[in-house]
């Protein structure tokens, strides 16, 4: 759904504004965007209810929960999204989300609203070293993943305890998201896993036709019955 630009105003000074603005054009305040969780259509950050339909703002101040940040040593506040509580770096605006948080924000569509227009483009990359960070809750260091397989978006995750993104990357999840990224992951996943089997079989089946020859066994942990398995189980999800 689109916005009509001229029914957004900054909430300091009141001046009209477009959803691309990233600051007043008139009193220079900063413009971060959201989403509405009921219509979709764009609010800015420091507006109280959506100017489309009425419903109150997703984003707000959370509780009085504080991390240090893994990535500038910042200071991480508690912000709520939606129905989802998070930690916001108030330097960097890198996100520490706890692992049942990060699933519901996958899985709820209000939610991947009340984050989605955040960041109004791409955050630009700048070419650097990879870093391994700390994990907020444990202070282990975390592994670096990419996102659904196909997403491009490297996340920094602890298993168990949650995922750290950079400024940004929560949007392009959500976008992953929301343009059926994770339903091309799992279609990938199947048809590897349907090569895997049907090598398994081939395989065995030379086995039989040769019982005395050596064969090349395979590296994979699958065996056929639990490789069925999984497939029946990704193809119900």
């Amino acid at each position: 759904m689109t916005t009509d630009a001229h029914s957004l105003h900054c909430p300091n000074c009141g001046g009209p504004a477009a959803p691309g603005d990233q600051s007043c054009k008139y009193c220079h305040a900063a413009l971060a965007t959201v989403s509405c969780p009921a219509c979709f259509a764009l609010m800015f950050e420091g507006s109280v209810y959506c100017p489309q339909c009425g419903a109150r703002r997703a984003r707000a101040a959370g509780g009085a929960r504080t991390a240090r940040c893994p990535h500038c040593l910042g200071t991480m506040r508690e912000v709520a999204i939606g129905t989802a509580a998070l930690l916001e770096c108030e330097r960097c605006r890198a996100t520490w989300i706890d692992a049942a948080t990060f699933e519901h924000i996958c899985a709820d569509r209000a939610t991947q609203a009340a984050v989605l227009h955040q960041w109004t483009a791409p955050p630009v990359r700048e070419a650097a070293e990879v870093r391994y960070r700390k994990c907020v809750a444990c202070g282990k260091m975390m592994n670096r993943v990419n996102f659904g397989r196909l997403s491009g978006t490297v996340v920094d995750v602890c298993r168990g305890h949650g995922t750290f993104l950079d400024a940004g990357e929560l949007h392009l999840i959500v976008s992953f998201i929301q343009q059926g990224g994770l339903d091309r992951a799992r279609a990938r996943q199947i048809e590897e896993l349907k090569e895997e089997q049907e090598r398994l079989r081939t395989m065995q089946a030379r086995r039989e036709a040769h019982p005395g020859v050596h064969m090349e066994t395979s590296t994979s942990t699958w065996t056929g019955t639990s490789l069925l398995a999984l497939l029946e189980h990704l193809r119900d999800r």
